[in-house]
């Protein structure tokens, strides 16, 4: 399965979304709360979502999908 970040961080109540490329399904969506949580953890570099290198990607996809599966357990 591959994957497409479609990440709006420049409006005023910021973005990202994982999506499922091809159907188009977001299988993860994290908010400006989410965000700014992985920007104070240091988990989020902007530098990554802009970059092309296919490993570094993956990285980043797994760590998110982590971030938002852990979120998800919290009390």
């Amino acid at each position: 399965m591959t994957y497409l970040i479609d990440a709006w961080l420049d409006r005023p109540h910021p973005y990202l979304r994982i999506l499922n490329r091809e159907t188009g399904e977001a299988c993860a969506v994290l908010e400006e709360e989410a965000l700014e949580e992985l920007r104070e953890q240091g988990d989020l570099d902007l530098q990554e979502l802009s970059c092309n290198e296919p490993l570094v990607l993956k990285e980043l996809v797994r760590n998110l999908f982590l971030f938002c599966y852990s979120r998800a357990l919290r009390p």
